[in-house]
């Protein structure tokens, strides 16, 4: 049976490319995204399969409302996407409360409550799949991302959490962690930025890296859509997905560094108990 997918952000990226997957499919594609209009091609190249939805992920108190509209009109959703999201770089001690703030809402709470929104219809249903769509930044972070690599850590521990909760519903939780994929993430006046003091060079790479490798990212967001969908429908479905050679090097390469930080002081560290 076609499936309905709610995908939020679905006017670019990994939305886009999720969306014509799953349109390609014969599946029916409910595009979220604060300009709807840019989903006016698909709709019009698709009229009985894909439809756009005008909703703002930070707005919350939306999700309900906008959960409900979709059940009623095709009566299930069988995968939400939680996609919509923006990148930004700034050194820790420079990235205000707002702008945490800011990133929190689009990261953490808009997802958490379009995902508390589907949850009821798909424990009736006993089936379905959220795609938390994360980065390497939720495993590892360095100079630059922390404020973005907070929120991706967030996103994964409640991910997580939850993953091991609604198994027994038959729901499936999949976190997606991409590296350098040519998406508009890194488009100039998309990617926010704290103010550069100076006083951290690092940061000042991160911010070069990021404005130079915009339109030159290796990732291909067509083959990274194919592979989720291969996830999804697997008979066992990872609960994490790290994307591309240079996504999955850094999760290994910070695994490794993990172990080898807890091995050093093992033996120390397991000795902290009472005496007795």
């Amino acid at each position: 049976m076609n499936k309905v997918w709610l995908i939020t952000g679905a006017t670019s990226g990994f939305g886009r490319a999720l969306a014509e997957a799953a349109l390609a499919e014969g599946d029916v594609v409910v595009g979220a995204a604060r300009r709807p209009e840019g989903l006016d091609d698909l709709v019009a190249a698709h009229p009985d399969q894909a439809e756009a939805l005008r909703l703002d992920v930070t707005e919350t108190g939306a999700a309900q409302a906008a959960v409900r509209d979709v059940v009623a009109r095709h009566g299930r959703i069988d995968v939400l996407v939680n996609n919509a999201g923006r990148t930004h770089v700034g050194a820790f001690e420079e990235t205000t409360e707002r702008e945490l703030r800011e990133l929190f809402d689009v990261h953490v709470f808009g997802p958490a409550a379009l995902t508390r929104a589907v949850l009821p219809h798909m424990r009736e249903r006993r089936s379905g799949a959220i795609v938390q769509m994360s980065s390497m930044g939720g495993q590892m972070s360095f100079a630059g991302f922390s404020a973005y690599s907070g929120t991706k850590f967030a996103l994964e521990g409640l991910s997580e959490g939850l993953a091991d909760e609604v198994a027994e519903y038959g729901i499936k939780v999949l976190i997606v962690e991409p590296g350098s994929f040519r998406t508009a993430l890194f488009e100039t006046g998309r990617a926010g930025t704290s103010t550069d003091s100076g006083l951290y060079p690092k940061v000042a790479q991160t911010r070069e890296a990021v404005s130079a490798g915009d339109g030159t990212q290796p990732g291909d967001p067509a083959k990274a859509a194919a592979l989720i969908r291969a996830a999804l429908e697997a008979e066992r479905t990872p609960l994490r997905l790290p994307l591309g050679d240079d996504g999955v090097t850094a999760v290994l390469g910070h695994l490794d560094q993990v172990r080898e930080d807890v091995g050093a002081w093992e033996k120390s560290t397991r000795a902290t108990g009472f005496d007795d």
